[in-house]
């Protein structure tokens, strides 16, 4: 079997080591005589396995033990709804827009409160958009219930690599992060962040699990409307089993982080992240025009790279012909078009190598 370099953004590649233990599982856990997707989720061997990735993950990610560790579904739209029904009372929520998924936020947040517009970068689009809208001109409101942003925009490729002190601004709000598409690429700054959430799909494991990292002083305040599954205090309080968590994707993300860790942890991982996405965007900006990258150097996703030919009439050939080389998913998104690579955790240096080198030997044949 030849396994492709896959670029999607989500669902994502994972690490083989990781894919080639949950089939050598499949049928038979441990003895067990069952396997994973079958087993009870208040049976013991459900527990060691729950019991585990969760330890893994915040020795992974340093959670400090203030902080709940929330294993749900609906992936992060769902938790657009979620997190004003626990965290807004009501009241006031500020967001910063910075893409396609910031805005997806704000606009769920309305529905239930009083969503504001503290910054944007709407008007940097032309047609993409291009930069961070600096903290410092952030208009953040008085009193505001928490300050939402995502942290990487996979669409247009944008990255906070750091997130911003709210405190340094003048405001005691919490600062809630959609970190979907870096989660566990990079360390999280918890002085920062009072919550952070995201779907699993990218660097973690399968569709279908949500992490949602949440200081325990913030629970408590669901809002009366809010489903008893969805309020944080009361899935906290069950330990994630208020009705019945997404057992296979807790079990892949698991045997995730036991890899991650091998590598050498988080810290390790992001060097490994830096590399990749500096040489592909070397060979964009090298590439004498033939490629571009619309983002500003100084945020451009690590994660999630957009680029676009010269002439759009190439990115149908592009695709058709790396796709023909064992590289796969390098369509654009359809809002914006072009090209884009997505490059997370289990992403190889490898597979980056030899989307340069194709990329090179088409610009030289469509020269």
């Amino acid at each position: 079997m030849r396994r492709a370099f896959n670029f999607s953004a989500g669902p994502a590649t994972l690490p083989v080591p990781v894919l080639e233990r949950a089939a050598a599982e499949m049928l038979d856990w441990h003895g067990s005589g069952i396997g994973v997707m079958e087993m009870s989720h208040r049976g013991r061997e459900f527990g060691e396995i729950f019991e585990r990735c969760e330890a893994r993950l915040r020795e992974l990610l340093a959670v400090p033990a203030n902080y709940k560790v929330l294993f749900m579904q609906g992936g992060a739209l769902a938790e657009n709804a979620i997190l004003p029904l626990n965290l807004s009372r009501g009241g006031v929520v500020d967001h910063v827009l910075t893409g396609s998924w910031s805005k997806k936020s704000a606009k769920e947040a309305a529905r239930y409160c009083d969503a504001r517009v503290a910054a944007s970068n709407e008007l940097d689009t032309a047609p993409h958009h291009r930069s961070l809208p600096v903290p410092a001109s952030w208009r953040l409101s008085p009193g505001a219930s928490y300050v939402h942003l995502c942290s990487n925009e996979t669409i247009d490729g944008l990255e906070f690599h750091e997130v911003p002190d709210l405190r340094a601004l003048g405001s005691d709000a919490p600062l809630v992060i959609d970190c979907s598409s870096h989660l566990a690429s990079r360390p999280i700054d918890w002085s920062r962040v009072a919550v952070a959430y995201g779907g699993a799909q990218k660097n973690i494991g399968p569709a279908g699990l949500t992490l949602v990292f949440v200081r325990e002083d913030l629970l408590g305040h669901a809002l009366a409307a809010c489903p008893s599954a969805f309020d944080y205090s009361v899935v906290a309080a069950n330990g994630s089993m208020y009705n019945t968590p997404p057992t296979w994707a807790i079990y892949v993300a698991g045997l995730v982080f036991d890899w991650l860790a091998e590598q050498g942890g988080v810290e390790a991982i992001e060097r490994r992240n830096i590399e990749k996405a500096a040489l592909l965007y070397a060979a964009i900006d090298g590439s004498g025009g033939f490629y571009r990258n619309p983002v500003d150097l100084g945020c451009r996703s690590r994660m999630n790279v957009p680029f676009f030919a010269h002439d759009e009439r190439l990115h149908a050939p592009f695709v058709e012909s790396a796709a023909a080389r064992g590289l796969v998913q390098l369509k654009g998104h359809k809002s914006v078009g072009g090209l884009r690579a997505s490059i997370y955790n289990a992403m190889p240096l490898e597979g980056v190598q030899a989307l340069v080198s194709h990329m090179q030997e088409f610009a030289a044949s469509h020269g």
